[in-house]
């Protein structure tokens, strides 16, 4: 696990804004594994593909992480504080549309089957992601929903890139 994964300086983004860079962000990510694409805003990100629960079209979304205490992958469904859910995760969270998800890191892409956290499980790693990154917490303060935490766990390495 990383031993830092601080992210103090973070310039929050609009939910609009999030919209707008994304497009460029999935594009640089799945042309390059330089780390211009890869660690943005002081965090590594992934890139996920799920398959649309209503249409069946693939969509994908650039994504920062934080390694839990056992070195898994998680991402935050936050959507900077906004009421609803992001797409990507009320595509991910059906089980039937996806079973497994796509998973691209620098360097490789893996399938997982992701975790929608829960119970006790959902308050450690809530607690220690944000000691980590406090924005998140004040993200939470802008929503009545409780913001959704997945982990990706690997199940099954796809390819490496050399």
């Amino acid at each position: 696990m990383s031993t830092d994964q601080r992210n103090e300086e973070f310039i929050e983004p609009s939910p609009d804004e999030i919209v707008a860079f994304t497009k460029e962000h999935v594009k640089g990510m799945e042309g390059s594994d330089e780390d211009e694409w890869w660690n943005v805003a002081g965090m590594l990100h992934v890139l996920i593909q799920t398959v649309g629960r209503k249409t069946g079209n693939v969509h994908k979304v650039a994504l920062p992480y934080w390694e839990d205490k056992d070195g898994s992958r998680v991402v935050v469904a936050s959507f900077a504080g906004a009421e609803k859910n992001p797409s990507w995760f009320v595509n991910l969270a059906d089980k039937k549309a996806n079973p497994t998800v796509l998973v691209r890191v620098q360097g490789g892409t893996y399938w997982s089957e992701a975790e929608v956290l829960d119970g006790d499980d959902y308050a450690a790693t809530w607690a220690a992601l944000i000691e980590d990154r406090a924005y998140y917490a004040n993200y939470q303060t802008r929503c009545e929903r409780r913001i959704p935490l997945v982990r990706l766990p690997e199940t099954n390495r796809v390819a490496t890139r050399g």
